[in-house]
């Protein structure tokens, strides 16, 4: 029997798929793993099932020869190096799709939380501030009519922008390459980032990170945002320069700022934690009982999948049977 180690205990519902075909060995721990037990626990297996917050690297990989599959509960795969993965003719699997809509759905919980203030008045009104209304209490901005930038219309990012068009905004979007389809078919518009960045009152990242979205947004981009603007990131934390941020923030250079993930994950950037214009998330965007389980399901599949020579979800090669043509994904 094909043996699997599973990072973290994900939902039993995918537990129960591995366990009817293989044998499955769980992180008995209630925490993340070190380096060196993720590596104790790949040892002579056929497949892992690892998180997005664990770095999979050449020396975890050599841990065991048998490795066929590296199957991440994640759509990004940033923490896995592909190179390494490739070149010993290890399937690297993601679960794309079945996370998009709930993404969206929370990515815009924190533009309407940034643009109505609604963790300030949350903290106001559990202090006991709250003892009379007034004309100027909390006062914050509308979002209906407004314009929407979106930087990376992707899956998530045309989510996002199908409920922009709910609220009856004019959307930009940029990106490395125009989509005509998606225009026609959404109402947005191609733009390039500086002028996306200057014209809209939002501003949301759905972008995957690649060495050319590193530091997507820094200290020159939040400069070009309008002052009244918001920023909005359920990407991935080094999207966004936070010292910038932080600074931007501090000076009211834009309004604030909604924030699911951070560049040191899950460490913040110094004084961030202390500004009262910036709403934090601890990552998230995609935990909901319903998308949990089901990608779930999805990496346990991928797993089995990958093991019975015919993968599925494959991010590092074109023809993944047999391993033939290794390709690295896009750089774009």
């Amino acid at each position: 029997m094909k043996k699997v180690f599973v990072t973290w205990r994900i939902p039993e519902e995918g537990l129960d798929v591995l366990k009817k075909e293989v044998s499955v060995e769980v992180n008995p721990r209630d925490r993340a793993l070190t380096k060196l037990e993720i590596i104790e626990g790949v040892r002579e297996k056929d497949g892992l099932l690892c998180l997005l917050t664990d770095g999979i690297d050449a020396e975890v990989m050599d841990a065991s020869p048998n490795l066929k599959v590296i199957s991440n509960y994640a759509v990004g795969y940033d923490n896995i190096d592909i190179k390494a993965a490739t070149s010993r003719g290890i399937v690297v699997t993601n679960t794309p799709e079945v996370l998009t809509e709930t993404t969206a759905d929370f990515a815009w919980a924190l533009l309407m939380a940034c643009a109505r203030r609604i963790a300030e008045a949350d903290r106001f009104t559990r202090e006991g501030k709250f003892r009379e209304w007034s004309p100027t209490l909390l006062t914050g901005r509308d979002v209906h009519g407004k314009t929407l930038g979106i930087l990376g219309l992707g899956r998530i990012g045309s989510a996002v922008a199908r409920r922009g068009k709910g609220f009856n905004m004019k959307i930009l979007y940029t990106g490395p390459r125009r989509k005509r389809k998606l225009e026609k078919e959404l109402g947005v518009k191609y733009v390039s980032k500086e002028k996306l960045l200057k014209e809209s009152d939002f501003v949301t990242l759905h972008v995957p990170l690649l060495p050319t979205t590193y530091h997507l947004i820094g200290e020159r981009e939040l400069k070009l945002m309008k002052p009244s603007a918001y920023l909005i990131n359920t990407s991935r934390g080094p999207v966004v320069d936070e010292s910038a941020l932080v600074v931007a923030l501090k000076k009211r250079t834009i309004a604030g700022a909604g924030l699911d993930v951070y560049e040191k994950e899950p460490e913040l950037m110094e004084g961030l934690a202390q500004l009262d214009n910036v709403v934090l998330s601890p990552h998230i965007a995609s935990a909901t009982i319903e998308t949990r389980t089901r990608m779930a399901m999805v990496a346990a599949q991928n797993v089995l999948a990958a093991l019975k020579g015919t993968p599925i979800n494959v991010v590092n090669f074109k023809s993944a049977r047999g391993h033939q043509r290794p390709r690295l994904p896009s750089r774009r």
